[in-house]
């Protein structure tokens, strides 16, 4: 062997290892050439013979076969003291690349849709041989080399092949399965090594482990008929109430496959459409809750295996709930064992330091400009709808990727190439992901946390705006801005609450500037923000009644619902990922279970009307879906309002938020509806409250209010939202 051929496969950093290794024509036989690191011996068996190779050193094995033609073979190798445990394998450097010029030649374009298919470990037969390819894209390595349980976590006897301008690397390894444990050893440009996860694995070690594990998935679905037609409504014109889960902590120690069946039964009980889990992706520090993702394309270990996972999804869509995720492109930590500088230079992260470090969590933000990072993110968000049948991402932290200047002072930001603080890679790749998830998965809803007000969110990625750009192409957004108002009114006292009407009424001057979510997200009820019962002032009683209020007119307000796990049941405390919900409060060993279990049955019965209302959903982006009776009752704290379906079916709400009872309140009404019936009643003894409701139908009579020919009489009960439907 050439001596610098030898050199680099000691040091790893040969680029070609197979032009060396293995069997290769010579003029008059063909020579082979084995390098396994602590071996003793080193035999080659072809058809009935046998050679054995000379020990070269440094664990270089050679030898000359007396043949014209390379032949198939294998090799036994002897370790121990006199070679006499024997090991019986294929060489790996006998086969041709697993990787075809399309796959390369999409994955330099940053065009590969199904990355994951080509990257990563994949058990596979190749030239008749069972084995696992292992592929990673690593284009600033002098060498890689796979490390694992197979070799002792010794990689030098397993180096990689480059496979040219793509910067991906690849070997095939004979033998090796489902389930063993791999990482990549990659030789940095200045010579020194690092030991990384596979950033395309789609099974991890469960933390605060970090090795890979080659898996092969089993999962049949059961779910046919959920995905034929889960896209036959779309979305913004569909029923969508969202209970938003943290899985670990829902309840903690329950498995994917042990939440399969006890979170899909009270989710169905309670009937929300949708669950929206908080990220699942691995993640090494369980207090990130997610946020800080590590390995993409695996979910996370804590819960079980990904066909576990599978399981869990495909349980809820044949029980007729939609399943979400949160998903995080706009960062990642900086652990040495994952994406940070992966092959020893930036990568993954922005080459420019002030553009990589994230100011806020200590995390790296992605070069959305580089197209294979790109390619990494959009294939990412289509593996999990494609793969795990998942209905919708909700797209963490949209805000920091679109500005520049995001957190960041005057020094700290360079303008984009027009002198503004757009981030245009960040609007080009938001664009590409949304528009590839919708064409390659009908039925996927992308819903955008984004708290600016940047035109366009949920506009199609064809169609410009008032500001130049295309839209984004999501399909929701989240609501902060009614989140922020609406919270800021319900915590003031009653008796100033008029000096703040206006923070309730506000949300509908832009409410059909975006398709959008009313989210009580977990982002509420920590960091000393309160519990949302806690947030209500007043005594207990007070304070549940105006939860139980607020939850009736965020249920009757334009846009989705999406609500917390513990707010339906009024739990006091904040959440935490280490506890969960305080499910004890439902115990009827608990005092005052009762107040919390009245809190829960309104959310049961708030979703099953909801869904049976085509008024409350399906003119949400529409204005002619919405009108106000009376939006301007500031003296009284109402706010009245008709949600309209597309026949003009109208669903009355009226939310009163003083703790007093209001007799003979008028409100005017269309004057082609006989009688209005009430349908719910947050005041309800049933939910905990005084029971002020209308039993018997109310009949509009003169004179008329509100601007309109007809009115009715209510009695407004105390802290309370009332719906009404034509009797």
């Amino acid at each position: 062997m050439d001596h610098d051929d030898r050199e680099r496969l000691l040091r790893g950093t040969h680029h070609d290892p197979h032009a060396v290794l293995g069997a290769h024509p010579v003029p008059g036989a063909v020579a082979v050439r084995a390098f396994r690191p602590h071996a003793r011996s080193v035999t080659v068996v072809y058809g009935d013979a046998r050679t054995a190779l000379h020990d070269d050193g440094d664990g270089f094995f050679s030898g000359l076969l007396p043949l014209t033609e390379v032949p198939a073979y294998h090799l036994l190798v002897g370790y121990g003291e006199h070679g006499g445990t024997v090991h019986d394998t294929e060489d790996p450097y006998r086969f041709l690349p697993t990787l075809g010029e399309l796959d390369l030649h999409l994955i330099g374009e940053g065009r590969h849709e199904q990355l994951w298919q080509v990257l990563g470990a994949h058990v596979m037969t190749h030239q008749g041989v069972r084995g696992t390819r292992f592929s990673v894209w690593a284009p600033n390595a002098r060498g890689v080399r796979v490390a694992g349980g197979f070799d002792f976590w010794d990689g030098t006897g397993y180096p990689m092949r480059s496979l040219g301008a793509s910067g991906v690397w690849e070997l095939f390894v004979p033998g090796v399965g489902e389930g063993e444990l791999y990482k990549f050893e990659i030789t940095r440009p200045d010579g020194s090594r690092t030991l990384r996860a596979d950033p395309l694995a789609r099974r991890t070690e469960a933390p605060p482990a970090t090795a890979s594990i080659v898996h092969a998935s089993h999962h049949e679905w059961g779910d046919a008929e959920w995905m034929a037609h889960r896209g036959d409504i779309p979305v913004h014109e569909a029923p969508f109430s969202v209970y938003e889960v943290h899985l670990p902590s829902w309840r903690p120690g329950l498995t994917y496959r042990q939440l399969a069946e006890e979170l899909t039964d009270y989710v169905t009980d309670l009937g929300f459409t949708h669950v929206e889990l908080m990220p699942v992706a691995e993640h090494p520090f369980g207090g990130s809750w997610g946020y800080q993702v590590t390995g993409f394309y695996a979910p996370t270990a804590r819960l079980g295996t990904p066909d576990d996972f599978k399981y869990l999804v495909d349980r809820l869509h044949q029980a007729g709930i939609g399943v979400l995720m949160d998903w995080v492109p706009a960062h990642f930590p900086r652990d040495e064992w994952a994406l940070a500088e992966f092959d020893g230079r930036p990568l993954y992260e922005h080459h420019d330091p002030l553009r990589a470090a994230h100011p806020d969590w200590g995390t790296l933000e992605f070069d959305l400009g580089r197209r294979e990072v790109r390619n990494f993110l959009v294939a990412n968000a289509v593996y999990w709808c494609e793969e795990f049948h998942i209905d919708g991402l909700r797209v963490d932290a949209v805000a920091s990727m679109l500005y520049l200047d995001y957190s960041r002072r005057p020094g700290q930001w360079t303008p984009n190439r027009f002198g503004g603080r757009e981030n245009l890679d960040a609007v080009a790749f938001l664009q590409e992901m949304n528009a590839t998830v919708y064409r390659r998965c009908p039925g996927v809803v992308t819903v955008a946390e984004e708290s600016t007000a940047w035109d366009g969110v949920t506009r199609p990625t064809h169609h410009r705006g008032p500001s130049g750009f295309g839209g984004l192409g999501f399909g929701l957004k989240w609501n902060m801005g009614w989140m922020h108002d609406s919270l800021e009114y319900m915590s003031h006292d009653p008796v100033h609450r008029a000096h703040h009407h206006d923070e309730m009424t506000f949300s509908m001057v832009y409410a059909y500037s975006e398709n959008y979510v009313l989210p009580i997200s977990h982002d509420e009820v920590v960091h000393g923000k309160r519990s949302l019962v806690s947030k209500m002032p007043g005594d207990w009683w007070q304070r549940r009644a105006n939860h139980r209020a607020y939850l009736g007119f965020m249920w009757a307000h334009p846009g989705k619902q999406l609500l917390f796990m513990g707010q339906e049941f009024a739990q006091g405390a904040e959440w935490s990922e280490a506890c969960g919900p305080d499910w004890w409060l439902l115990d009827p060993a608990y005092g005052a279970a009762a107040d919390h279990r009245g809190v829960r049955d309104l959310v049961r019965d708030l979703n099953a009307l909801y869904r049976a209302t085509p008024a409350l959903w399906q003119r949400d982006t529409d204005p002619a879906g919405f009108e106000w009776i009376a939006g301007d009752a500031a003296d009284g704290d109402v706010f009245a309002f008709l949600r309209l379906d597309a026949a003009g079916r109208p669903l009355l709400a009226v939310s009163h938020l003083a703790p007093v009872v209001r007799h003979d309140y008028r409100l005017g009404v269309p004057e082609d509806v006989p009688a209005w019936r009430e349908v719910l009643n947050t005041d309800a003894a049933r939910y905990g409250g005084s029971d002020v409701v209308h039993p018997d139908p109310v009949k509009p009579e003169p004179p008329g209010a509100h601007g309109r020919p007809a009115g009715i009489r209510l009695t407004l009960p105390p802290l309370a939202t009332v719906w009404l439907r034509p009797a």
